[in-house]
């Protein structure tokens, strides 16, 4: 079974799709924006993404949620007064500032190169950033799991992780929100629930998704991308051609 066949069984629908609803005829031109050479460039008048084009691009933007709210942070700190950073990006930005002990919490080791330059940018505009100074913690991301609580000087134990916000942290946010005359909120500053389904799981490259067909598991994660190396391309952060054929017609 090749990578190929995956990925033509998976545009099937979209095909039908066309078809149906009265498609004389189908060009499918995406991935890596190299189907064949006198296609590429052609500016059809009549252009939509598949429901696989979707389906790829929903899940691999709940991937790059991280790297977003980063330049959120960025682009906000030349608008606003006062912010406060929680969840999980909270731990980044106080392994980097503090040196805290943050046992297995989330760490964004591409998001801290900046932190620092974020910080000093906050300083200069005068922006006050808030950040937790208690958690709630676990053994484990599973609502059954033994919890605690950990301040930043005290840290996190080693294999325990932070999961929300303790209570002189919610003071504090609370303080900040009485101050405001504009609030915008982006994201809860705790876990919301600790599931096994609440883990997104994405399978990317082609010989992997041939795995997931040939053992039959391919309902045990929630996505298996057949983009191979457009994939990769995405969450590096580069435009994909047929997405930005897409986008400017």
């Amino acid at each position: 079974m090749r990578a190929d066949f995956n990925r033509i069984k998976a545009a099937i629908p979209s095909i039908k799709f066309c078809l149906d609803n009265g498609a004389k005829s189908v060009v499918l031109m995406s991935h890596l924006g190299q189907p064949n050479a006198h296609m590429v460039g052609v500016n059809l008048p009549q252009k939509a993404g598949g429901f696989l084009m979707k389906k790829e691009l929903n899940y691999f933007a709940k991937a790059l949620e991280f790297a977003d709210k980063i330049q959120l942070i960025n682009n906000m700190l030349d608008k606003v007064n006062e912010m406060i950073i929680g969840d999980v990006m909270a731990f980044t930005f106080l392994k980097v500032l503090n040196n805290m002990e943050i046992g297995t919490s989330l760490f964004d080791e591409e998001g801290a190169k900046i932190i620092k330059d974020l910080m000093s940018k906050a300083e200069r505009n005068g922006v006050k950033i808030i950040l937790p100074v208690d958690f709630v913690t676990a053994e484990k991301f599973d609502e059954h799991a033994r919890t605690g609580q950990a301040t930043v000087a005290s840290g996190i134990p080693a294999r325990w992780m932070g999961l929300d916000c303790g209570p002189e942290s919610s003071k504090k946010y609370a303080e900040a929100v009485a101050r405001a005359k504009q609030i915008v909120w982006n994201g809860p500053v705790g876990v919301v629930k600790a599931t096994a389904w609440d883990c997104i799981t994405i399978i990317g490259g082609g010989d992997i998704a041939i795995c997931c067909v040939k053992w039959n598991t391919e309902d045990k994660v929630s996505h298996v991308s057949t983009g191979g190396g457009a994939s990769l391309e995405l969450l590096e952060g580069k435009v994909l051609p047929g997405v930005d054929a897409l986008s400017s017609g």
